[in-house]
């Protein structure tokens, strides 16, 4: 068993009681960054890498799950090109893996680490220079979760699809090299209090056209954080985010975080996460 200490971004309520807010703002040269009406605390853990034991981690057991299959698009440079050659194929993967029935893909990230900058940061008109999401969090709330069926498919056929089980899940893998350099940790989900009132806290996420739902995440000393040092191109995980199914593991709180083992001439990270409705018959 290999195990670091490390220092993850947990999140504090608002003083004041008010419902937690993360706004994009534009600067003057359109960057963007995020502002926030919480604060942030750093808490010490322990994470365990799980290389030589990765295929005992499940999406329904723990929130999450490793696999090792190159992709055919290489570059990750151009936005349309990754709609047009990457999209196709995760969308055969993830059903080929999950025996869903149909996957609709929404959104993607390409994160490229610049030491220095605000992770908070991304450059004006792009979604590939995005920094490491160095805080804890699941990317969709369940009343995003539905929210998102409605945007993304027709009226008719989202009624349908909210009567069956459906998930949202992020396909998450380096590119170009290994991604030692702030890899991402996973919460296992048998270790977090689900419960209202628990360890995670729905947060608007106010962007430039729309406002979406996130959950925050509390520290709770009984978190166990697993990761799998050093993953390569041709390795990638299933991250849950949301699932209408009882009885299983229902997101898995992520995060990046500066592991203490990474050599120190290791390239900086580079990788893409796709998010989709994954639906099942």
């Amino acid at each position: 068993m290999s195990i670091v200490t490390a220092k993850l971004n947990y999140f504090v309520p608002p003083k004041d009681g008010s419902k937690p807010y993360q706004a994009v703002v534009e600067g003057p040269n359109k960057e963007q960054r995020l502002e926030r009406n919480y604060t942030l605390e750093q808490r010490e853990v322990e994470l365990e890498n799980v290389r030589g034991r990765e295929t005992e981690y499940t999406l329904d057991k723990n929130g999450f799950q490793f696999y090792k299959h190159a992709s055919e698009h290489t570059s990750f440079t151009d936005d349309d090109k990754i709609r047009e050659e990457y999209y196709p194929e995760s969308v055969e993967l993830i059903k080929k893996l999950t025996g869903a029935s149909q996957v609709v893909l929404f959104d993607h990230t390409v994160r490229r680490r610049v030491p220095d900058t605000d992770s908070d940061w991304r450059a004006a008109g792009s979604n590939t220079r995005r920094q490491p999401a160095g805080t804890v969090h699941v990317d969709q709330s369940s009343g995003a979760a539905i929210t998102r069926v409605h945007r993304h498919l027709p009226p008719a056929d989202a009624e349908a699809a909210l009567r069956r089980r459906f998930q949202i899940i992020n396909l998450w893998r380096p590119i170009r090299h290994a991604a030692l350099d702030w890899p991402l940790a996973f919460c296992d989900f048998r270790s977090v209090n689900a419960e209202d009132g628990g360890d995670v806290v729905p947060s608007e996420l106010r962007n430039t056209t729309y406002v979406g739902e996130t959950m925050s995440v509390k520290y709770n000393p009984e978190h166990r954080w697993k990761y799998l040092r050093g993953m390569e191109p041709d390795e990638f995980v299933l991250i849950k985010c949301f699932d209408s199914k009882d009885g299983v593991a229902k997101f898995t709180p992520h995060t990046a975080f500066e592991d203490p083992s990474t050599p120190s001439d290791a390239p900086f990270r580079e990788s893409i996460e796709l998010r989709g409705l994954v639906f099942y018959d």
